[in-house]
């Protein structure tokens, strides 16, 4: 196949992707890709001291910072955080924002994760990618195939809801991204300021950089981010992400 280069990064929250993926958008980007962050919801809930309207202008604001560092471009589906509902309306929405950009490479989070919002997410985002071919969709935007290559990010801490580790299938060697992938998670101040002053520690980006350095490990790199690719019956098969990235890619 003849890969239109557009990744995109489709999950919950703003500042998810900064956490589970950035470093591989950025070397994604090295390479020439068009890349696309893409966040289910505003990140409405994400605050204590504002109203939902104000938090959701603020964590946006943040998001399209951040993607910019990396010439991204940033979407969101507009969804309800904390209500994000595997129906109808998602699926459609989903699908729409994936035939907008038409990506050759979606990443999205673990389909088991500490939190519902992660979970459903990679459900919605798995049916959206099944469906950017369907013509009787209720979606304006044309269909496209190929479908896209699906790979799922990490678990939060590695772990699912249970406690038992959720282990990648390849890891993405970023020790090079890594000032670029904290840069992109510091534009998330509203998230981070309250860890500061709570805190006195920026446990933010240090618990991010922890994370990173323990998948590192595994591998022998300083940092890394882990992936698993979904291969399921009318998805794309054949590791697209060890043919692109090469020398950066580690498997397990």
């Amino acid at each position: 196949m003849d890969l239109g280069k557009r990744i995109v990064a489709i999950l919950a929250h703003p500042d998810d992707a900064e956490f589970m993926c950035a470093g591989t958008l950025s070397l994604f980007r090295n390479r020439g890709w068009e890349v696309h962050i893409v966040t289910m919801t505003p990140g409405d809930k994400g605050s204590a001291v504002h109203t939902r309207e104000e938090i959701s202008r603020i964590r946006t604001g943040e998001a399209r910072r951040s993607a910019q560092i990396i010439g991204a471009t940033y979407h969101c589906v507009g969804l309800e955080d904390v209500y994000i509902i595997y129906d109808r309306e998602a699926i459609n929405r989903t699908t729409a924002v994936l035939r907008k950009i038409r990506p050759s490479i979606v990443i999205t989070a673990s389909p088991t994760d500490y939190m519902v919002d992660h979970e459903t997410t990679a459900r919605i985002v798995q049916t959206a990618c099944f469906c950017c071919g369907i013509k009787n969709m209720e979606v304006d935007e044309a269909p496209f195939e190929p479908s896209p290559y699906l790979y799922y990010a990490d678990a939060m801490d590695g772990k699912d809801k249970f406690g038992h580790a959720v282990a990648p299938s390849m890891y993405v060697d970023i020790t090079g991204e890594m000032p670029v992938k904290e840069e992109m998670l510091k534009a998330h101040a509203s998230q981070r300021d309250w860890l500061l002053e709570h805190h006195k520690v920026d446990e933010y980006i240090l618990s991010m950089k922890h994370f990173a350095e323990v998948r590192g490990k595994e591998v022998n790199r300083k940092y890394a981010e882990g992936f698993r690719q979904h291969l399921g019956h009318g998805f794309q098969q054949g590791n697209v992400l060890a043919g692109i990235l090469e020398e950066n890619i580690i498997i397990k």
